[in-house]
């Protein structure tokens, strides 16, 4: 399982990558593989501001529609439309190019409340007991 130790991780399998006071968000590895072959994602329109914790999408695969969360407070600054026309995509490169919205963050403090590659490694560990 890739997770990539530059990151940040959510308890619902989002990544986070923070630069300055903007985020980049996509589901994880284990997201990914455990939706199975990603068929559809819907996402929000640029400008939209969500509060943490607040579903602001959803990705279809093959076995089952999941919610995506947001791991941040922000306002959605760009959304990765490729992945309309391509959301196997997420599949293929869940850190790459299958990322999926660059939010500009609300509250920097959130940003401790997220969890270090370790700490999502440990998580990881004790869901799959």
């Amino acid at each position: 399982m890739n997770v990539p130790p530059d990151l940040l991780y959510t308890k619902e399998h989002e990544w986070v990558l923070v630069e300055n006071d903007t985020a980049t968000v996509g589901i994880t590895d284990y997201a990914q593989q455990e939706l199975g072959y990603v068929v559809y994602i819907e996402l929000p329109d640029e400008g939209v501001t969500f509060e943490a914790e607040e579903s602001f999408g959803s990705v279809e695969s093959v076995k089952a529609v999941s919610e995506i969360y947001m791991p941040l407070a922000g306002k959605v600054l760009e959304v990765n439309a490729d992945l309309v026309e391509a959301p196997e995509v997420i599949n293929e490169d869940p850190y790459g190019e299958g990322w999926m919205i660059r939010i500009a963050v609300d509250d920097v403090a959130q940003i401790d409340q997220l969890m270090s590659t370790e700490e999502y490694q440990s998580y990881l560990e004790e869901e799959s007991d």
